[in-house]
């Protein structure tokens, strides 16, 4: 590490493999404000990632580009201010951006290119690399760095994440790799996940990892340790649902475990101050609705909805994940979650009981 890291007994930087960190809080930790970031919290935790050596820091809504809605949450502020206010502030990170096919547009990758986005990732579902192939070639077409993400990678074995990232690598992605938007793996999982993306292609390994089940950390090193070079994290985990991996304790585990970050790891801890002073509610935890989320594999942008359906109703929240997460309910179908609460309480089944044994197993 860099300056005011205690370390003395780490392995040299040359002998250590490297890891970049890609901090997503000004994203996907918008998640867990509502997407109320404003230009001052943004300036502010941007200039704070910046100063801590932070490699990439990713900013926008938390479904990315173009998804400021009344269906997915409204930003305080547009794209557009959002990337120059952060463009502005970093000096040294660089700065990257999300899309997902169907709520971001060309456009919307042209005007972030526009406005200096040095990395943008494209996410689709694990089995769905094909809906990224444009996007892909329309980044590479402008000389921008691209990668390829696989989300609710619990939904497909080790084999098939690797075919579907090899399909990203040949589109021309820079680098490829899966989230675990439920939250729902553990680090065995991961680590299989990881090493056969790895042996499939010849770019950079990315993973994302969440914390419904509080192994996020334990994942996102489990991925390293498996052959992944980039890995993602937010300050004091800010992320959807039970949030994401904690930033300021991923760092120094990996330079503890023998990786080589590049970021300081007093900059990274006052920049999670930052985080926790500015940012409102608290942060997110595995709370009851986090945990079950993640033992349903469903994916963790959906806690909100769930609670704010299942709750007036009198439906418990916690049958609502199981039930979702045995419809394999995916990012995009949150109308979904109104039908499975109405037919939870017309048939009285969320309040008898009728997922006993799937709590009893702790699976979905």
């Amino acid at each position: 590490m860099n300056s005011g890291t205690p370390g003395a007994h780490s392995p040299t930087d040359s002998a250590r493999s490297t890891v970049v960190v890609h901090d997503a809080t000004l994203r996907d930790g918008q998640h867990a404000v509502a997407h109320r970031l404003g230009v001052a919290e943004l300036r502010g935790y941007a200039e704070a990632a910046d100063a801590a050596g932070v490699p990439v820091v990713e900013v926008g809504h938390g479904l990315g580009l173009g998804a400021s809605s009344l269906q997915a949450g409204r930003a305080a502020v547009s794209d557009d201010v959002m990337l120059s206010t952060v463009r502005e502030a970093l000096r040294h990170s660089r700065m990257a951006v999300f899309l997902l096919p169907g709520w971001g547009t060309s456009a919307d990758l042209d005007r972030a290119v526009a406005h200096g986005a040095d990395v943008v990732r494209i996410g689709v579902h694990c089995t769905e690399a094909t809906l990224a192939e444009r996007h892909i070639g329309h980044l590479r077409e402008r000389g921008t760095e691209a990668y390829g993400v696989l989300m609710m990678s619990h939904m497909a074995s080790p084999g098939r994440l690797a075919e579907e990232a090899a399909l990203l690598a040949e589109y021309g992605a820079s680098g490829v790799g899966i989230m675990d938007s439920a939250g729902h793996l553990l680090p065995d999982d991961v680590a299989e996940r990881i090493g056969a993306i790895a042996g499939a292609v010849d770019v950079p390994v990315v993973f994302h990892g969440h914390d419904n089940l509080g192994c996020a950390v334990a994942n996102s090193l489990a991925a390293a340790r498996a052959g992944a070079g980039v890995v993602d994290a937010c300050a004091r985990g800010f992320g959807a649902g039970a949030g994401n991996t904690r930033l300021e304790v991923l760092v120094p585990v990996l330079e503890r475990t023998g990786f080589a970050t590049g970021v300081d790891l007093y900059g990274v801890l006052d920049a999670a101050e930052f985080a926790g002073r500015a940012f409102v509610p608290a942060p997110p935890f595995p709370d009851s609705a986090g945990i079950v989320g993640g033992l349903a594999g469903v994916v963790a942008a959906f806690r909100q909805h769930v609670l704010r359906h299942a709750l007036p109703a009198g439906v418990d929240p916690r049958d609502v994940f199981f039930e979702l997460g045995r419809r394999q309910a995916v990012a995009g179908q949150e109308d979904l979650i109104v039908d499975v609460v109405a037919e939870l309480s017309s048939s009285g089944r969320a309040r008898t009981g009728a997922h006993a044994d799937e709590r009893k197993e702790g699976t979905a």
